[in-house]
């Protein structure tokens, strides 16, 4: 959650109760318009179709351990249905119990960032399950063959993604594979408050949440934090105004997107995280360093804008991010049953 505060003016809760009226309420519906969507039904495109045939065994294909090295690993071992789609771990375990360098952000409406990872070095959600198939701290495979041979050897998959590819010769593949976990992702969508704000229920947020997206929007941090993900739209250094590991303590210190691109110009540029559910998907930053939310915006306020944000702001803008958090629809809680193993 790399919020990009610049300097602006600060209305206090009671400033805010007292001094807006019905216009003003109205003034700053608009001015969220201006800046925010609502979520859409789902994340689907005509390249990337959601299906429910797709969607199915994208689902399967999320739980599913068997394809791993190691017989444990799955897009669930980091994406926890129960944990808003993380693991609330500081850094995720991989493969083979090998620690992975970077937090895992949640998979809930991530199929609406323009890129995946935190360095953008995944354009969709097709891209990351896919490759993910052969990282050595995914699911180890030596490659996509093998991959897809693990798979050949569960009965029931062959039947499940002639379904959801009807009229290919060889549906099993694994670019079949990315495209099924992406339709499943697709979906994993999470309307909240603030959704139903920006449809003009304006008593969705409460006085607090507003002062608090007032203050958002004042401070500079839709310039960053914009559009239906509330964020995930562009890269930004993280420490704009002094390092930021000066902030969190962080250890090592991570380069950003230079780590992929080994171009210096990306040096501590990330990509500017989505904030819907962060309020629920603790820790925070690219390395877990930091524990609490309230912390989280106060470090921002420091590393990007070189401000020490007060008590009342910091409470009010975590009371608009609360307004962030959607309801995980109770069919995306149940782990689904897979094919079994061939009994002979």
């Amino acid at each position: 959650m790399y919020l990009k505060f610049l300097a602006g003016a600060f209305v206090t809760l009671g400033l805010f109760a007292s001094a807006r009226g019905a216009e003003d309420e109205d003034g700053l519906l608009e001015r969220a318009r201006a800046v925010f969507s609502a979520l859409p039904a789902d994340a689907g495109t005509e390249q990337y179709p959601v299906t429910p045939e797709r969607v199915r065994l994208g689902q399967m294909l999320f739980f599913e351990s068997r394809i791993a090295t190691d017989g444990i690993m799955s897009c669930a071992a980091c994406h926890k249905p129960g944990l808003y789609f993380t693991d609330g771990l500081v850094k995720s375990i991989g493969n083979q119990g090998r620690p992975l360098p970077r937090n895992a952000p949640t998979v809930l409406n991530t199929a609406l960032q323009f890129v995946q990872h935190y360095g953008g070095n995944r354009k969709n959600v097709e891209e990351q399950a896919v490759r993910a198939l052969i990282s050595p701290l995914a699911y180890g495979n030596a490659s996509y063959e093998a991959a897809m041979d693990r798979l050949r050897a569960i009965p029931g998959y062959k039947a499940a993604f002639e379904a959801a590819f009807p009229g290919q010769a060889q549906p099993l593949t694994a670019e079949n594979f990315g495209l099924a976990v992406g339709a499943y992702e697709r979906t994993l969508l999470t309307p909240a408050p603030f959704d139903q704000y920006l449809r003009g229920d304006a008593d969705a947020l409460g006085a607090g949440a507003k002062a608090g997206l007032h203050q958002f929007l004042e401070l500079g941090c839709g310039g960053c934090h914009n559009g239906v993900a509330v964020g995930g739209q562009m890269y930004q250094k993280f420490g704009i105004v002094e390092p930021y590991w000066a902030a969190t303590g962080s250890t090592p210190i991570d380069g950003g997107r230079y780590v992929d691109t080994k171009d210096v110009n990306d040096t501590y540029l990330f990509k500017v995280p989505q904030l819907r559910n962060v309020a629920v998907t603790a820790p925070y930053f690219h390395d877990g360093s930091v524990a609490t939310l309230p912390q989280a915006v106060k470090v921002m306020g420091r590393v990007q804008l070189g401000r020490k944000l007060s008590d009342t702001e910091v409470a009010d803008i975590v009371s608009f991010l609360d307004s962030l958090t959607g309801v995980v629809p109770a069919s995306l809680l149940q782990t689904p049953l897979l094919p079994p193993n061939a009994s002979r």
